[in-house]
């Protein structure tokens, strides 16, 4: 237990203590650096009064761990030393509302109305988990250099009000709870925090925002505030602007009369709208939202077959550090599953991830050597189940971790993606920008959610969460904890590189755009070869017609069984399988293995090609022009190991 934290100390062994960001009369905040997930966090240091307290405390704490939302700091963990709790918290490089009034005076009503709306936004999400913040004020609303708003504090502040010095209404035990200054009429009757109490205290530090004082006027002493508080003496506004009747709203003294959440939100929005870069953080519910260019992405096949990557139980992270050491020796790359043996004959050393290629902090880097699973923790996700690595499924620029129910079946799955052009995406319910990196958030959609990632180099990281059971946690919160760790290793460096090189014989080392020629593309009348559009890596291409109705593709993808992809088909001698219409409908897949290998845990992996032809043609017709396709790219395979 530490008794007198200081720079350098660590918490729960983990959590190694940088420096003093912040203090007051709950304790000191701390920018900290998480050893385990490598990230950087903020530690809030509280001192209860008794277990009661702390019982409290960690009970409001567990609330804000499960709000996830772009407007609120997220809370990560909670921690009780006995005379000491710590809580572990998302770090948000910012300054609070507060300090931003105290240096440069009232804000605009723009300025006040654009972060207005995010909180409103925050607590709509709030309000609809059922919990009430209980202190919405100054110093707990954060507003990053972009403009983006975040609110803290959910509850900790509300759990830990004793000290009559800090407070503002009555209790039974004659202690005063929550700032007077912003504190809802109601709370100073007596009456329990409510979320039309979130709301007034939203209005009135807002107000503050604008009009340099509390709506309660000026006082020289805490307790005037609060006989104001229960008396209902709300002064007028003289520079709020369009945010006048909508802070009139918010202020009124009776609840009943007092405007939701949602409501708040629209209001504010209406009167002062965010700028353009904020707007699309509003929510699904706002009435404004980001104007995208609508995009179809086609998703991954959702089939996963049961396999043995490395596991993590959730009483085991003690062996995170171990296994992370682990994927130095088993690579994605590995062809037999053991580091500098599996490279082969012919292959380069391996490189330690530990040493990322050159890069700026934030960028994705060189594709072909870029690591989608050093981007991924199974540990970080053990609180959703007992959690597994799987490296070797699915397209070479993909990695996933399995989360397992009591019976260890698989229960969900969270992907990560690499991705060479930023996507534009339909539903989007969110943007927030951190150390230069945009992360988006895309609306649910069943048992799919899906976040991006946009880096500092134009690229973008996909994390997807994927529910693959009734019993299954939320996808969403999977996702957002993928995220998270993404964000943080990207706020320290590059991603970072793959262990080794590919195998020799290895589809990694194969452009796939050279595997069709024009020559080959007139089997497919109006395709043209001239376009083309080369993936990430090189590791999947597409040539289309100009009227877009026709399109041949081939996709790289790793494998464990394809006997129950479709019927068998002989592709130049391989025994291959096809499906028509799975791709959509009018398409035929043909997916055709390479080469067998074991992966990173010693099971047979079958890296394949996959190739769909796309026309308004009879599945029986198209299946036929797939084959044939397939058979060139296996010749030409053939022909491109064979030279090199």
């Amino acid at each position: 237990m530490l008794v007198t934290p200081e720079a350098g100390d660590r918490v729960a062994g983990r959590y190694l203590l940088q420096e003093s960001v912040g203090s007051g009369g709950m304790g000191v905040v701390w920018r900290a650096w998480d050893e385990r997930l490598q990230r950087r966090v903020a530690v809030k240091c509280a001192r209860p009064d008794d277990d009661r307290a702390t019982r409290r405390l960690m009970g409001e704490a567990r609330n804000a761990g499960r709000l996830h939302h772009p407007n609120i700091v997220g809370v990560f963990d909670f921690i009780d030393e006995g005379v000491t709790c710590w809580i572990i918290m998302e770090y948000v490089p910012s300054r609070s509302l507060a300090q931003l009034m105290a240096e440069r005076g009232p804000l605009t009503p723009e300025e006040a109305g654009s972060i207005g709306c995010q909180i409103a936004d925050a607590l709509v999400k709030s309000h609809n988990e059922g919990v009430v913040h209980g202190d919405v004020t100054p110093e707990n609303i954060l507003v990053t250099d972009e403009g983006v708003a975040r609110l803290t504090d959910f509850g900790i502040s509300r759990a830990l009000w004793s000290d009559v010095t800090h407070s503002g209404t009555l209790g039974e035990t004659g202690s005063v709870r929550g700032k007077p200054r912003y504190l809802a009429p109601e709370l100073a009757k007596g009456q329990p925090a409510g979320e039309k109490a979130d709301v007034f205290s939203l209005g009135a530090s807002l107000f503050a925002a604008v009009e340099g004082r509390s709506p309660y006027g000026e006082a020289e002493h805490l307790m005037t505030y609060l006989a104001r508080a229960v008396e209902g003496h709300i002064e007028p506004a003289h520079r709020a602007g369009p945010l006048a009747e909508p802070l009139a709203a918010l202020l009124e003294v009776d609840p009943r009369r007092r405007p939701d959440a949602a409501t708040t939100r629209k209001l504010l929005t209406q009167a002062a709208p965010p700028p353009p870069h904020l707007q699309a953080q509003l929510h699904a519910h706002s009435t404004r939202t980001l104007d995208l260019t609508s995009l179809t992405l086609r998703l991954p096949r959702l089939v996963r077959r049961r396999r043995r990557p490395l596991a993590i139980s959730a009483g085991a992270l003690v062996t995170a550090g171990a296994i992370t050491a682990g994927l130095v020796l088993f690579g994605p790359w590995d062809s037999d599953g053991g580091g500098d043996q599996a490279a082969g004959a012919d292959a380069k050393p391996s490189v330690s991830s530990a040493t990322s290629a050159p890069g700026r902090a934030g960028t994705l880097g060189d594709d072909r050597t870029a690591d989608p699973c050093a981007l991924l923790d199974a540990a970080s996700l053990s609180r959703f189940g007992d959690t597994e690595l799987d490296p070797d499924y699915g397209e070479i620029d993909r990695c996933d971790v399995l989360v397992e129910n009591s019976s260890g079946d698989d229960n969900a799955d969270l992907q990560v993606n690499l991705d060479t052009d930023r996507d534009e995406y339909d539903g989007v319910v969110g943007t927030r920008v951190i150390d230069g990196l945009t992360i988006v958030t895309v609306k649910r959609e069943g048992d799919v959610c899906e976040r991006a990632v946009q880096t500092a180099d134009d690229q973008q990281i996909r994390i997807i969460g994927k529910r693959l059971a009734p019993s299954s946690p939320d996808p969403c919160a999977l996702a957002d904890a993928g995220t998270d760790h993404v964000v943080g290793i990207l706020a320290d460096g590059p991603v970072p590189r793959r262990t080794s090189p590919p195998a020799a014989d290895s589809l990694a080392g194969v452009d796939a755009c050279s595997l069709l020629d024009a020559t080959a593309l007139k089997r497919l009348p109006g395709v043209e070869a001239d376009n083309q559009d080369r993936g990430f890596g090189g590791w999947d291409c597409d040539w289309s017609s100009d009227n877009g109705e026709r399109e041949v593709q081939i996709q790289y993808s790793r494998d464990n069984s394809l006997t129950d992809d479709g019927d068998p088909v002989d592709v130049a001698g391989t025994k291959s399988y096809y499906v028509a219409d799975e791709a959509e409908d009018d398409s035929c897949t043909v997916r055709t293995p390479h080469r067998t290998y074991p992966n990173s845990v010693g099971d047979s992996t079958i890296e394949l090609f996959q190739l769909t032809v796309y026309a308004p043609e009879l599945s029986g017709q198209l299946c036929d022009r797939a084959a044939e396709f397939a058979g060139v790219v296996v010749r030409n395979l053939a022909k491109q190991l064979s030279e090199q």
